[in-house]
């Protein structure tokens, strides 16, 4: 269901250059002809080569492009077979690279700096990265070299997406309040699980459920409640305060946080399943006929919990948003995360002039408006997308320029191809997706990413001032290390959080343990090595 909600809010933005480059014998262009290079792609259900998209880029920058595809599951796989042995493309579409991958094929002179190519032939990167400057701070490598681009996702809703829902027909069948401290969700909840309402007579009632990042995005219950005693950024579990990094993991105020969702674990009004359960689970919990059982979920999207898809189903339109809680101490903050995307394009060194400047004129093409709206949606209007009416609104209620509602309906035994969708570097901007039509009832299918966008924005006021981002450079020397106290220090939280909520550990006679422990693990090392991440320029 996610794919949908981005389907709702995606698309690209600007103009580009369609001068011609030809090449030689060997892909150099010395003769005229159309310039061939190979791209790294995923393999989908249709031809790359019969694309629509692709045969418009061919005709439109004079290019031959061939194709070096794996399947999804084994797209990094295959990358890494391809870079171990040196027979590598030209160019990688859609790589899925990490930033340490970037400073290692970069440093071994695999993937050419980008900068110069783009300074001469991209103009609509360069127009994003000033008025953008974050975007070109993510993608600059501590060398001061751009080895490759990413998809720049602006997603709105994704940026705050710590959230909780809860059930109002339940608030209202036993005359409650929605709650705005931890005290106020505490009473609110036993009364889900006490006081039958839904009305059916049994003890059938689970007032607050969740489910494991890995299966329901940001599902988590400590993601959210963690929130009201200290900021919790549910990954590497780091704080930020001028500049200076430090851990939340093993503060007074997480020990507080874990003994409130402790009570509420041992007064059953924690699903226990929720450490456990997937996406299917809270599907079946959430749809099941006759009687509503869930009071409250922890998720970005309630629609992993109640279908908000067909227009026959109404039972999501009594889920609202429960705003960031004010906790014991006066902590009210949400998570926050600014991304730009996986690092997907990058040339090789095995590209002749011709073919890189060809390469970026493509990519660059895609962040433009017309390039980002036909990769993502093909390039024929009436098909994927049109014009939008006059009528037509985007998400923040301004009109719209493109949509993609009420098109003619598609043969569902026809394999569409005439887009790149979701693969390689393009503009998933706010500033592209506000282009775009959205429903205006946010309760109505056509409006569930309105739905989201007002939910957004209750918890964008309460996000911290400094947080740490999302696709930081580790210095090389520091980039081994940082893989295995990442995933020691990550592990160890998680396992002991879960461990302390449901009581299997108890915080009264093990915290200090659990604190000491993280010195084995080299926490101060850990907290070294991201801090000289950021400081990538000084």
């Amino acid at each position: 269901m996610l794919f949908l909600v981005f389907a709702s809010m995606t698309l690209l933005s600007a103009c580009g250059s369609s001068e011609e480059t030809g090449t030689g014998s060997d892909g150099s262009g010395e003769s005229g002809g159309p310039v061939t290079m190979t791209f790294f792609a995923p393999q989908g259900k249709a031809s790359m080569e019969e694309n629509e998209f692709t045969k418009f880029i061919e005709d439109k920058f004079d290019v031959t492009l061939k194709w070096d595809l794996a399947p999804t599951d084994a797209l990094q796989d295959r990358r890494q077979l391809l870079l171990a042995s040196g027979d590598y493309p030209e160019v990688f579409l859609h790589g899925k690279f990490t930033t340490s991958d970037l400073q290692t094929y970069g440093k071994q002179g695999v993937f050419l700096p980008l900068q110069d190519l783009i300074k001469q032939y991209g103009p609509n990167l360069t127009k994003i990265m000033e008025e953008k400057p974050y975007f070109k701070e993510a993608i600059t490598a501590p060398d001061g070299n751009i080895y490759a681009l990413p998809i720049f996702n602006e997603c709105y809703h994704c940026t705050y997406a710590q959230k909780y829902w809860i059930n109002t027909e339940w608030l209202d069948n036993l005359g409650l309040k929605m709650p705005t401290t931890t005290d106020e969700l505490y009473t609110v909840l036993k009364a889900f699980k006490e006081q039958d309402p839904n009305g059916n007579g049994k003890a059938d009632e689970i007032p607050l459920t969740g489910a494991p990042n890995k299966y329901v995005w940001n599902g988590n219950i400590d993601a959210y409640l963690m929130n009201s005693f200290i900021y919790n950024d549910n990954d590497k579990y780091l704080i930020v305060n001028d500049g200076k990094v430090d851990f939340a993991a093993n503060k007074e105020e997480w020990k507080k946080g874990l003994e409130y969702m402790n009570k509420l674990y041992a007064e059953g009004l924690i699903d226990p399943a929720s450490f456990t359960q997937n996406d299917q689970a809270i599907g079946q919990l959430g749809n099941k006929e006759g009687d509503e059982v869930v009071g409250s979920i922890t998720t970005a999207l309630v629609s992993y919990l109640v279908n908000t898809y067909d227009k026959d189903i109404t039972r999501h339109q009594h889920w609202d948003i429960v705003p960031p809680l004010k906790g014991p101490d006066g902590v009210q903050t949400t998570g926050a995360t600014q991304s730009v995307g996986e690092f997907e394009f990058a040339i090789t060194n095995k590209a002749t002039e011709a073919q890189q400047i060809a390469a970026i004129k493509i990519v660059d093409y895609m962040f433009s408006k017309e390039g980002a709206l036909y990769a993502e949606y093909g390039p024929t209007e009436g098909k994927g997308w049109k014009k939008a009416d006059a009528d037509e609104k985007n998400i923040n209620g301004e009109p719209a320029k493109y949509s993609y509602y009420n098109l003619p309906e598609r043969d569902p035994n026809v394999v569409v191809n005439e887009s790149w969708s979701q693969i390689g570097a393009h503009d998933l901007s706010n500033t592209f997706r506000n282009l775009f039509a959205e429903g205006q009832n946010p309760l109505e299918a056509e409006g569930y990413g309105t739905r989201l966008a007002q939910a957004t924005n209750v918890y964008e006021p309460y996000a911290p001032k400094e947080v740490y981002p999302a696709n930081v450079f580790i210095r090389p020397e520091d980039t081994e290390t940082a893989a295995q106290l990442t995933t020691a220090v990550k592990d160890y939280v998680m396992t002991n959080m879960a461990q302390f909520i449901i009581g299997s550990k108890s915080i009264e006679k093990e915290w200090d343990a659990y604190v000491k422990g993280f010195d084995g693990l080299g926490l101060s090392n850990y907290l070294e090595i991201y801090q000289r991440a950021i400081e990538k320029n000084q």
